[in-house]
């Protein structure tokens, strides 16, 4: 898709909450025995026959857990003097409207606050949030207040849906699978909670579940610091099954202790105005482009036009440590220095890896450079991989991708674009082979074994400035008309990449084509990717993308469609073509959306795609910074977009599950398993950032 050009360039320092981040499970919390919880479970509308279950399995959780326990229906319990008795508060299934009569009369609403603001904690089970219905402040307690739930009576009044586990830090989510199956009334709310309170958990609402009205974001369980008290809230309890349910008992426990301050747990990590935006870098910028975090803090960062700079967060002093000073027309379209990471024992050898447009030999060098004090010599260079371009021809210096990472095995990525001319094939895929075009055919770039363009290439450099092949790369040394280098082939743009540094997955944001459309006689619309990449492979382009979704081959010179391209047996015949013809089958990319709405991904909105890829965060228990990231965001990928201007994280299933009920397929570790939004309070559109929580 063709796009802005400016790059999101975002320091994501870490960042804090007001309580701890160790999550206790509930045998951890035994221990923190001898609190009391009172359940109140008055009625003046509808009434849950669940009711007495709820009771009774608080009771007994009470006795198991060793924690006090009474239960009562009378509203004269809400006095000073009797709330002070107890922790923490239990509204079960509790229901009223303004017409039927309130719960609380005002003396007993004021005493209910004064319990809040002095460190109270309060716990609500499903028809909570239909209580008080006209009384703003509860709603800010319970998050929000029940609208409407959809007609279930022709299902015996709940349906069966699965919830996406969002925490796995909180005490109460902590231990839930990360689908969760089970039959519900599921709620609507008046408005949605999200990002007002912190979301634990959210209904899959893509199972099919009929009558939801908030959109992906469909909140079910949610806790939050309120008015000096706490708040935990679950829309499970409708059904008196669900207090004989394990899992649920679980969560209701997990609530309990957290609401009771028994149990420490986060419950700010997603509130969007717990984030404050901050400069780091107070100067204007120049085409911002990647940067990478130093064992001492030290931030090193690159601009597009030649300088390589250093921040000390200290000081916030910049200094530039190298600048290849491109002219504006050598960095016209995306030539420049393109790419830089630290080396994984920089703090011992000072390395930096830079991919840079060698404007002379017309190629891309991705060379390792010496940090010495505040200056890096370019006779320090040792230079690993020059890789060819057709600078010059047509527009064909665009698409050079650029970025650059390395994982906790020393394998250095490079992630090289495309470098075909675009702009020439109506949107669709750039599939010339007549004779003096071969800047506008991927098939001799991308689709190309042969070419290290269009690929993220795998290498291990060597102290002695060479490098060596890891196993496992696409094609292994000696195979004819192959790259021994390649890792992933048939990428478009792969403008940024990362490495999962625990589980040791490749990260990439590949940029599509722009076809505002698709033509059954072109192929899709144009189509942006974020891949997760586990072993080698090839992802499609310029063949397939997306969900392996083939375009059509097509005579330049005719003007004539062919038929679409075989995804799983894709064959290069193009005169632009050295390496193999037979290729890999194409893979299908992890998340993949359009111009238009998508239906796989609704979340990711319309418009242009400029997807980037982010960290995945790597909590450290040992790290005592204020401003570390809180826990829940634990192998989280972090993306965002350039263009759409969000930012989201994709959690990916680490585990395997089966489900009962048939519409529900099975998962595979790797899996996507929930896209949620970030820092939605902050557009992508600026410059250098420091995310710091305002708590």
């Amino acid at each position: 898709m063709r796009r802005q050009r400016t790059l999101l360039f975002t320091l994501l320092a870490a960042l804090t909450l007001l309580l701890p981040s160790t999550a206790a499970t509930a045998a951890e919390s035994t221990t923190a025995a001898n609190f009391r919880v009172l359940v109140f479970s008055k009625v003046t509308n509808f009434y849950h026959d669940s009711i007495p279950a709820g009771v009774a399995a608080i009771r007994q959780l009470g006795d198991q857990q060793g924690f006090a326990v009474e239960a009562t229906t009378d509203a004269g319990a809400f006095t000073d003097a009797n709330l002070a008795r107890f922790d923490a508060l239990v509204f079960n299934n509790t229901n009223s409207t303004p017409t039927s009569g309130d719960l609380l009369d005002a003396d007993q609403r004021a005493a209910l606050q004064r319990f809040i603001r002095n460190g109270g904690g309060w716990v609500g089970l499903h028809a909570a949030s239909a209580s008080e219905r006209n009384w703003t402040w509860y709603e800010g307690l319970v998050g929000t207040i029940f609208d409407q739930h959809p007609d279930f009576s022709a299902t015996g009044g709940t349906f069966p849906g699965r919830i996406k586990v969002l925490d796995h830090a909180h005490p109460s989510t902590k231990g839930l699978p990360e689908l969760w199956e089970r039959s519900e009334e599921w709620y609507n709310w008046r408005t949605n909670p999200t990002g007002k309170v912190h979301t634990l958990a959210q209904i899959k609402v893509r199972d099919g579940i009929p009558g939801l009205d908030e959109g992906t974001d469909h909140a079910y369980s949610w806790c939050q610091n309120y008015d000096g008290g706490r708040s935990w809230f679950t829309a499970g309890g409708h059904s008196s099954s669900s207090f004989q349910e394990p899992a649920f008992l679980a969560h209701l426990l997990g609530g309990i202790q957290w609401a009771a301050g028994a149990a420490p747990g986060d419950c700010g990590a997603t509130r969007t105005t717990n984030f404050e935006r901050i400069p780091l870098v107070n100067q204007d910028l120049s085409d911002p482009f990647e940067l990478a975090v130093a064992p001492d803090r030290r931030v090193f960062y690159i601009e597009r036009t030649g300088a390589l700079k250093v921040v000390n967060q200290d000081t916030l002093a910049v200094t530039t440590l190298l600048d290849f000073a491109y002219t504006p027309e050598q960095t016209s379209q995306s030539d420049g220095l393109l790419g830089m990471t630290l080396d994984r024992h920089f703090a011992d050898n000072n390395w930096l890896y830079l991919l840079w447009s060698d404007r002379v030999e017309k190629q891309l060098n991705l060379s390792r450079f010496t940090v010495d004090g505040d200056s890096v010599s370019l006779a320090s260079e040792k230079r690993l991989l020059t890789i060819p371009t057709w600078r010059g021809e047509a527009r064909a210096n665009s698409h050079m991708g650029g970025s650059v990472t390395m994982d906790q095995q020393g394998n250095l990525y490079a992630a090289i674009g495309d470098n075909t001319d675009p702009f020439e094939s109506s949107g669709f895929t750039p599939i010339d082979e007549r004779a003096g075009r071969r800047a506008f055919d991927a098939q001799g770039t991308a689709g190309n074994t042969n070419d290290l363009r269009g690929k993220i290439l795998r290498i291990k450099p060597l102290p002695n400035g060479k490098y060596a092949i890891p196993e496992g790369n696409l094609f292994p040394p000696g195979i004819a008309r192959t790259r021994p280098e390649i890792y992933a082939m048939g990428m478009r743009n792969p403008f940024r990449i990362t490495v999962d540094s625990k589980g040791g997955a490749l990260l990439v944001a590949d940029y599509g084509p722009d076809g505002r459309s698709a033509n059954p006689n072109r192929g899709p619309e144009g189509t942006v990717e974020f891949n997760r990449i586990t072993s080698a492979g090839n992802y499609g382009w310029p063949y397939c993308i997306g969900n392996n979704i083939p375009f059509n081959d097509y005579n330049f010179a005719t003007a004539t469609s062919g038929p679409k391209f075989n995804c799983a047996a894709p064959v290069n015949d193009s005169p632009n073509n050295t390496g193999l013809t037979n290729l890999p089958a194409t893979r299908p990319a992890l998340v993949w959306y359009a111009y238009s709405a998508s239906p796989q991904f609704p979340e990711l909105g319309t418009g242009g795609g400029g997807p980037m890829s982010g960290p995945v965060y790597d909590f450290d228990p040992s790290n005592k910074r204020l401003t570390k990231f809180p826990q829940y965001f634990e192998d989280k990928w972090i993306v965002y977009e350039l263009t759409r201007r969000w930012f989201k994280t994709l959690s990916i299933h680490e585990s395997a599950q089966t489900f009962n009920d048939p519409r529900f397929g099975p998962t595979d570790v790797g899996d996507l398993q929930s896209i949620n939004g970030i820092f939605g309070n902050m557009s992508s559109n600026s410059q250098e950032l420091w995310m710091r929580n305002l708590d």
